[in-house]
């Protein structure tokens, strides 16, 4: 854990947020953290399970 917090890399350039629609907003937050629980899964900070459950409840509370 201690090495992703030591890394300072720059956030990536997204889309322009006060353009974007209510929808879109949740889309981009919801592909964003999906990135990070795949980043999670392949450093093995946690489980299949728990990267598929996740995933799951992600899915319905944003309703995609």
């Amino acid at each position: 854990m201690k090495e992703f917090m030591e890394k300072k890399e720059k956030p990536k350039a997204g889309p322009d947020w006060e353009k974007l629609s209510y929808s879109e907003k949740n889309r981009e937050l919801f592909l964003r953290q999906k990135a990070l629980l795949d980043l999670f899964l392949e450093k093995k900070a946690i489980s299949q399970a728990q990267h598929d459950k996740s995933l799951k409840d992600l899915t319905e509370k944003m309703k995609l």
